[in-house]
């Protein structure tokens, strides 16, 4: 079981060696052990989606899972840019207001969270975007640049059907956000509608909206000109990448150099049209079926920090009834939906007891040296099948730019946080990439600097 990658072979091999006789827990985990094959079949059915997104024929574009969104961003940062910048960056339960200054390449950057609560999150559209525009208010006035209008990107992590470069529709809304009147509508121009309200629109000139997988992109790309794709691997999960034009038959922008644009995939929703429903487990139907939106995002949900935790969680229930972990006895705590946090996946795959002893702790149960090797287990099999297909997803990428020697900038709490994610992958694609020569470089804050350098992009 997860033979094809070395390290993952060694973290599975190391905790079956206390667990002879245990062939029931290796028959539930067998589930999430994807061969080559299967990955490979998993990157031809996504390369068909990709290409069916980037079609110019509407038919072929509505059977894709995979949107292929261009984002109108048609250059990354040559170093030539400068000056002072906003970046607004809503994706999760904080959003940040930025002030970035970029001057001969350096970036310095001032910034300040405001949180969001569950009743601001499922509001309406006029007070989701008033507490924004309120808050950026607060920002520029802080930072004493009411005098001036500071061109702003705004960085958006959620599915838009972007019109321009200044202008998306939001296809659905992610992340547990319902906030009414807000899908299919501009956000740009909410947005906007809301800094006059609130009296700042003066100071502030929104000309970019930005998904944070783009803005990763260009963050890294300040100074590595060799990354060719952002990818985010946090509470979400998505990739861009830059495109030829020639490879865009949907393209509706100019025609002029540069012929390339940076396309937002959108692989988040990558077989929710069924495409590969034979390669998900029970488990992922039971995450699927229980969360807030059933039949969306089903590849996000087999990989990101929303919902790693919980799969972990419902597998170990399994075991649990099996009577092959805690003894079939379990806390209140555990059998609360949601209760596992992603986090306590990466502090048991970190191996030091320390942390795997709090997350028992927390989660109210006690465990038994056999209970934590299996443990151990159940959270590298979640793991290692999350980063083999976020390697899959990658490799593919890569396929279709016949760009095998490129970095790939990265960013999410899941990359930074969980200490094997990196390796798992950097093994997979060795293993499914032979030719290639991909490096993952770690983006620091790309959602905010990456939003202020396509501004500044754009200003030029």
């Amino acid at each position: 079981m997860f033979s094809a990658i070395p390290f993952a072979r060694q973290v599975y091999d190391s905790l079956t060696k206390a667990l002879t006789g245990r062939d029931e827990v290796l028959e539930v985990l067998g589930a999430f052990d994807l061969s080559n094959e299967s990955i490979e079949e998993i990157m031809s059915i996504l390369r068909t989606e990709f290409d069916k997104g980037l079609s110019a024929d509407e038919q072929q574009r509505a059977e894709s899972s995979v949107k292929m969104i261009p984002t109108y961003v048609r250059a990354i940062p040559d170093g030539s840019e400068s000056g002072d910048f906003l970046a607004l960056d809503l994706g999760g339960t904080n959003f940040r207001v930025l002030l970035i200054s970029i001057q001969n390449g350096e970036v310095k950057m001032e910034s300040d969270i405001y949180p969001l609560d569950q009743a601001l999150m499922t509001s309406d559209a006029q007070t989701l975007f008033d507490y924004i525009a309120g808050s950026i208010s607060l920002f520029v006035k802080k930072n004493k640049m009411n005098d001036k209008s500071l061109p702003l990107g705004f960085t958006f992590s959620f599915p838009v059907q972007q019109l321009s470069l200044t202008s998306g529709l939001l296809i659905t809304w992610t992340k547990g956000f319902t906030a009414t009147g807000v899908e299919n509508e501009d956000v740009i121009k909410l947005l906007k509608e809301a800094l006059v309200r609130n009296g700042v629109s003066a100071s502030v000139d929104v000309v970019a909206l930005v998904n944070d997988t783009t803005g990763t992109m260009m963050s890294c790309a300040l100074g590595n000109p060799s990354v060719s794709a952002g990818l985010i691997l946090g509470t979400g999960t998505n990739v861009c990448y830059m495109e030829s034009l020639d490879n865009v038959p949907k393209w509706d922008g100019d025609q002029n150099e540069p012929r390339q644009v940076i396309i937002n995939t959108e692989w988040g929703a990558f077989g929710d049209n069924g495409a590969w429903n034979h390669l998900r487990t029970k488990y992922d139907e039971q995450v699927d079926r229980e969360s807030i939106n059933p039949g969306m995002q089903l590849f996000e949900k087999m990989i990101s920090g929303m919902y790693l935790g919980e799969l972990a969680r419902i597998v170990c229930m399994e075991l649990v009834e099996k009577k092959l972990l805690f003894k079939g006895q379990v806390t209140e705590k555990f059998k609360t939906k949601n209760s596992f946090l992603t986090k306590f996946v990466s502090d048991i795959e970190s191996h030091e007891r320390f942390k795997i002893d709090e997350v028992l702790t927390e989660m109210e149960v006690k465990a038994s040296d056999s209970d934590i090797e299996i443990l151990q287990q159940v959270c590298a099999a979640v793991s290692i099948r999350a980063a083999r297909l976020s390697a899959a997803g990658l490799a593919t990428v890569v396929k279709k730019t016949n760009n095998y020697t490129t970095t790939i900038a990265v960013d999410g709490s899941v990359f930074k946080k969980h200490p094997q994610f990196k390796r798992y992958m950097d093994e997979t694609l060795r293993e499914i990439l032979p030719q290639g020569n991909i490096t993952l470089m770690l983006s620091e804050d790309g959602s905010g600097k990456g939003a202020a350098l396509i501004a500044a992009v754009a200003s030029k």
